[in-house]
């Protein structure tokens, strides 16, 4: 299979006159531009034929025609730009992250046990009246907040948005299906679906809505559920948030 063009090239009256071809066509092709009359002695005339022949080998080309058809018939597409990496690079460290230094690890960690040292100190506070504010999502919370603060998951709205539709889902849920299996399934189906169409994920949140369903102490809460604890805590947890990024961005070791 060959590919062939010619260019040609006209000077009249001093002017060139330039034909080029396009090299958009796979199919043979020929472009040549003439006078519309006979060339006298002043106009001098200078035509230059170009031809460029691609040859293929026919074997070879063969051969990848059936490849590609094989592979078309068993759904197999391959791209060079998007490589699939292996399924054990999920189970290493990121690459190109730099080891931590003390302060990034010591800010957070101690802004975590400010945050669980204050809830617990309301919950002496909150025990005559049998509340507690101190739940295991907030742990999350903690985590998410002050280890990786500049995540979608730690946005302000994310949290709040997250944590009292889901909340309210979950009250939802155990007062259409009761105690069990379905309610849980359903509140948790219902609180991803929710963070999904709310652009709000916070996987913390999650677990509010079986929080409240197997736990018999909060079911008097009824919908006060949803602003409280998860709510209400989150809001300490997030001015504790502040000092703690104030502290890395500040005060390094």
């Amino acid at each position: 299979m060959s590919t062939q063009f010619r260019a040609s090239y006209y000077q009249h009256n001093g002017s060139a006159i330039t034909t080029a071809p396009s090299l958009h066509s796979c199919s043979s092709f020929i472009i040549s531009k003439l006078p519309d009359h006979p060339l006298s002695g002043n106009e001098r005339s200078l035509v230059l034929g170009t031809s460029l022949s691609f040859n293929s080998n026919k074997e070879t080309t063969s051969v990848i025609r059936r490849r590609k058809r094989k592979n078309f018939e068993h759904g197999i597409v391959a791209s060079s730009s998007n490589a699939a990496a292996p399924i054990w690079e999920s189970w290493k460290p990121q690459k190109g992250s730099s080891n931590p230094s003390l302060s990034d690890i010591l800010w957070p960690s101690a802004g975590a046990f400010a945050a669980m040292a204050i809830l617990g100190k309301m919950d002496q506070i909150l025990a005559p009246k049998g509340f507690s504010i101190t739940i295991a999502p907030l742990g999350a919370v903690c985590a998410v907040l002050f280890a990786t603060p500049s995540t979608p998951a730690a946005r302000k709205y994310n949290v709040f948005m997250s944590q009292i539709g889901c909340a309210a889902i979950g009250v939802l849920a155990f007062s259409i299906f009761g105690p069990g299996w379905l309610a849980r399934s359903a509140g948790l189906a219902a609180s991803i679906a929710f963070m999904i169409y709310a652009r709000a994920p916070h996987p913390p949140a999650a677990s509010l809505p079986i929080l409240f369903i197997d736990g018999v102490k909060l079911h008097s809460l009824n919908f006060w559920y949803a602003l409280f604890p998860g709510a209400a805590g989150c809001i300490i947890l997030c001015l504790i948030q502040e000092i703690v990024c104030y502290l890395k961005d500040n005060v390094k070791f």
